[in-house]
């Protein structure tokens, strides 16, 4: 663990909202009605946004990592991850589905994977069944936009807020294809250290499940280590203060017009600006999981 990761307190997050025990009962109950799964993950924290125990829910149906903001992330850094996921026998596909969706990477894996239970059903005399899809993941990855640009309509609600969808709902995508939708799941319990810091920072979990300071300390902390040109660019900083990180929010307060009476900082609104700068895509090109951190 890092001196960084030291620095943050260590106690346990508990946030695990009743539907999310429901919606892994749910998951159990109609997996086996499922032929292929679809996990959605955020491709700036390919590790931290994985469900934890996915195996254990899924089973031994097939998996596709969709793999979303592919025009956020450090490209560099995410496919290392990929071939790692790759070379463990997963199918992973890198998309940006806000601005350059292709529904057919999607259509031609799924194909790929139904291609020898399709090809039994032929040859028995059958025919080729339909798909059934279940989409699952944390919590404000991209869910609902992956499966509104899959239908071609407004199918589910979308937001930048966790916790939208609350109950699993079939969703039609054409005479091939049903999709199993899903809420946003976590585990009972986070601890803070990387992967819980980097779920807040990039809004996988409610803002107030941890102390704001905190976690934008995280985060500049984060870009200063592995992108300070970043902070440059955006905030105009050529360094920050890792032994009081109040000095660095002093000079983002002033230059962001974040003051209150008397042209004192109002930290409050230094947090929002720098967690919307994230949240809006402003600062894009940062993958926040680092490949090599986790083989040591």
């Amino acid at each position: 663990m890092s001196n960084e990761e030291k620095s943050f307190q260590k106690t346990s997050i508990n946030w695990y909202p009743g539907h999310m025990a429901k919606t892994k009962r749910l998951i159990l109950e109609n997996i086996n009605l499922i032929d292929i799964v679809y996990e959605v993950v955020d491709a700036r924290i390919p590790y931290s946004s994985i469900v934890q125990e996915v195996d254990n829910l899924i089973k031994n149906k097939p998996r596709i990592i969709i793999m979303t903001k592919s025009d956020l992330c450090d490209k560099i850094e995410t496919n290392k991850w990929i071939k790692k996921y790759e070379e463990q026998g997963k199918k992973v596909i890198l998309m940006d589905i806000e601005h350059k969706f292709e529904i057919k990477k999607i259509i031609n894996t799924t194909n790929e994977i139904m291609s020898s239970t399709n090809e039994k059903r032929l040859n028995k005399g059958l025919l080729k069944r339909k798909t059934r899809v279940l989409i699952l993941g944390i919590p404000n990855v991209g869910k609902s936009t992956l499966i509104n640009r899959l239908v071609g309509r407004k199918a589910v609600n979308v937001g930048n807020t966790p916790g939208i969808t609350k109950n699993l709902n079939w969703i039609r995508i054409n005479d091939e294809l049903e999709l199993l939708d899903t809420p946003g799941i976590l585990w009972p319990k986070l601890e803070q250290t990387k992967v819980a810091y980097n779920l807040a920072s990039l809004t996988a979990i409610k803002e107030e499940i941890l102390p704001l300071f905190q976690v934008v300390e995280y985060i500049l902390k984060t870009l200063y280590k592995y992108y300070p040109q970043i902070l440059k660019e955006r905030y105009g900083l050529e360094q920050i203060d890792n032994e009081d990180i109040t000095n660095t929010l002093d000079i983002i307060g002033k230059r962001r017009g974040c003051l209150i009476k008397g042209g004192e900082i109002d930290y409050e609104k230094v947090y929002v600006v720098i967690l919307n700068d994230i949240k809006s895509g402003n600062i894009k090109g940062i993958t926040f999981d680092r490949y090599d951190e986790y083989q040591r």
